[in-house]
């Protein structure tokens, strides 16, 4: 029935600090559209971004900054994800570590945005 992630929303405590993060460090591209509306995109998929203040049609039903917890599939060897948040000052909370992906193993180190959502952000294992 389900077949991919369309998208998701992160909702943001900061919107300034939220776009630094995933355009500059994570590479996500920004997209303003109608309406007030931001999305940042990577790949065939995006993120809606909600600000403090942006009132959504509908939205989940109690949205808080720092309730996230996702992993990213990287397009480079980890090694090179570690040293981008090393130029960014970007603490690695825990990782390299391999972990069960949801199509395979992978290789992962967990950082956090600026609202203190957890990323995690990986390679398939075979690519160590």
């Amino acid at each position: 029935m389900i077949a991919s992630l369309d998208h998701l929303v992160n909702t943001t405590r900061d919107l300034d600090r939220c776009l630094a993060f995933y355009t500059g460090v994570i590479g996500m591209q920004l997209e303003r559209l109608g309406a007030g509306r931001i999305a940042l995109r990577f790949g065939d998929q995006k993120f809606n971004v909600h600000p403090p203040g942006y009132e959504a049609g509908i939205k989940a039903g109690h949205p808080t900054p720092g309730s996230l917890d996702l992993c990213l599939l990287a397009d480079c060897p980890l090694d090179d994800v570690i040293v981008r948040m090393k130029q960014h000052d970007i603490q690695i909370e825990e990782g390299p570590v391999v972990r069960t992906g949801a199509r395979f193993a992978i290789r992962s180190v967990y950082v956090r945005d600026p609202d203190g959502n957890l990323i995690e952000i990986a390679v398939p294992a075979r690519e160590a």
